[in-house]
């Protein structure tokens, strides 16, 4: 490592609602280090980087690059100043090759047209030049997770990054693609590129990363050489208190069937296959797992099961309900919950209030509803106990969702669906870009209603999650259940990984048996 290639200096942010997102931030980086940035979601993490790459703009501070003070004010002055982001949600045109997202803006021109052979020529040369290899002719739509991503961390070195932000690169990866990941991210580093290394995942930051800064409520607690710090070190800093990091759980004591698949084929819009011949159950009292890279089916298999999309080949029992004909509200009377993995689309009504999110599911039931009538007082000490026990932190119930953080959005998700009485829990990244405090809470509570005789149907691309969760496992691939494991403890997270991958598979007949045992 040389010297300091950036600093923002004194960062300053209030958002118009008076929330102060940044609170006289220091923040710099090494050329040729891999700089961690962690936090409790609203901690300041998304903010800081967004005004590094211009998307935002401080009340007050300053940004040095190189020792010269610089104004970024677009992520186009960003770019050009050699500072690139690789956003969490990948920012491609999946109808387009990877040549032609790689060159978007800047397009090669022959004759008044796009010249795609050069398009493909300057893909091939900086994929190599990089170690980072693709198909510059294959469609972004087809390719997995890992190699998208790789295509995003090139589309930022074409243009020039010599500074990457990359935004929970590891959220969707298997072990493998993890690897393979730090394996190139040590090259550039080699190379002399900075990496700013935003993630939730301690390992990983013990593993990869040379130094890192930690945010709370808006304000740095320090900087720190990664190699002199544990985990739990990290995690006290993050939170402010000790952290379990460990899932502490005893073993599960199954009582009958509360969700049967049986038989469940799913074609899609285009015709393509979805969903092969997919068996399983849940019992109350038990945590079952699904693991996969996202895109094997894992999301229209949960929507099925919750009403999202309807089926039309094979059978699904809620409680010895068939559920074909039943809308989702019919489905969730039956005493079913449901954590999307998109929170804001499914989860949460952004422009409604924390009272309103919560009640939504409960409003017309005689319990806060007579006669046409809403009894208020009993909504809003309910709300009111809800946001306390789940420790929501918010301004008060009135308050719109979506100036939540992504954390205590997912909260007043998880406080709605865990305080319904339910029999079936319906978990689906239940702890996705949360921090790690959060996410202790929310493992603490799906265990807690595991042991109070409910089902719970687990969905994570986070292995270790899955893995420490679950009491039985699953994995999905190629919308197919190619792997079970009756015990989840008794496969390691790289095995698991093979069958994410498609490399090994178990029979029908191997699968059978375990689920029957």
């Amino acid at each position: 490592m040389s010297g300091e290639i950036l600093k923002m200096d004194n960062i300053t942010k209030v958002y118009p609602n008076g929330m102060v997102a940044n609170k006289n931030i220091n923040f710099s980086v090494k050329a040729g280090e891999i700089h961690a940035l962690m936090g409790e979601n609203g901690a300041g993490k998304s903010t800081l980087m967004k005004i590094l790459f211009g998307l935002e703009a401080p009340e007050e501070g300053d940004i040095y690059l190189k020792g010269q003070k610089i104004k970024i004010d677009s992520p186009n002055i960003a770019i050009k100043s050699g500072i690139g982001m690789v956003h969490q949600h990948f920012m491609l045109v999946p109808s387009l090759t990877v040549a032609e997202n790689m060159v978007l803006g800047i397009e090669p021109k022959k004759n008044g047209f796009i010249d795609f052979d050069k398009a493909i020529k300057i893909t091939e040369e900086i994929s190599h030049k990089y170690n980072l290899i693709v198909d510059p002719r294959a469609k972004v739509a087809d390719l997995p997770v890992g190699i998208k991503q790789k295509v995003e961390i090139l589309k930022a070195l074409l243009r020039g990054a010599e500074i990457l932000i990359l935004d929970e690169p590891t959220a969707v990866l298997t072990p493998q693609e993890t690897k393979e990941l730090f394996t190139e991210l040590v090259t550039l580093k080699d190379k002399g590129h900075t990496i700013i290394f935003i993630s939730h995942k301690l390992k990983e930051i013990k593993e990869i990363c040379d130094r890192i800064t930690i945010l709370r409520s808006g304000k740095s607690v320090g900087v720190y050489d990664v190699k002199k710090v544990s985990q739990e070190d990290i995690s006290r800093l993050m939170v402010g208190r000790d952290v379990i990091l460990k899932v502490e759980k005893g073993p599960s004591k199954p009582k009958e069937t509360v969700l049967k698949v049986t038989n469940i084929n799913h074609v899609d819009d285009t015709g393509k296959d979805i969903l092969k011949d997919i068996n399983f159950s849940v019992r109350k009292g038990e945590i079952l797992g699904i693991a996969g890279v996202e895109g094997n089916g894992q999301r229209e298999l949960i929507e099925l099961i919750t009403g999202l999309q309807k089926y039309h080949n094979g059978e699904i029992l809620i409680d010895n309900n068939d559920i074909k004909n039943l809308n989702i509200k019919q489905i969730r009377d039956l005493g079913t919950s449901h954590i999307s993995e998109d929170r804001m689309t499914y989860g949460v009504a952004g422009e409604a209030s924390i009272e309103e999110n919560i009640i939504s599911d409960r409003f017309n039931s005689k319990d806060f509803n007579k006669s046409g009538l809403m009894n208020m007082g009993k909504i809003h000490s309910m709300v009111k106990e809800l946001i306390s026990s789940y420790k929501v932190k918010c301004d008060s119930p009135s308050q719109p969702v979506k100036m939540l953080s992504g954390g205590n959005i997912q909260k007043v998700v998880v406080a709605r669906e865990f305080s319904s009485s339910p029999k079936l829990i319906i978990a689906n990244q239940p702890t996705r870009g949360i921090d790690v405090g959060a996410t202790e809470f929310i493992h603490k509570k799906l265990v807690e209603l595991r042991d109070n005789e409910i089902g719970v149907l687990l969905v994570s691309a986070d292995l270790n999650e899955v893995m420490e969760l679950s009491d039985s496992l699953m994995v999905m691939y190629g919308g197919e259940i190619v792997a079970y494991f009756k015990d989840s403890s008794s496969v390691t997270e790289e095995e698991l990984g093979t069958y994410m991958l498609g490399i090994n598979k178990q029979s029908p007949e191997e699968i059978r048996r375990a689920m029957n045992e």
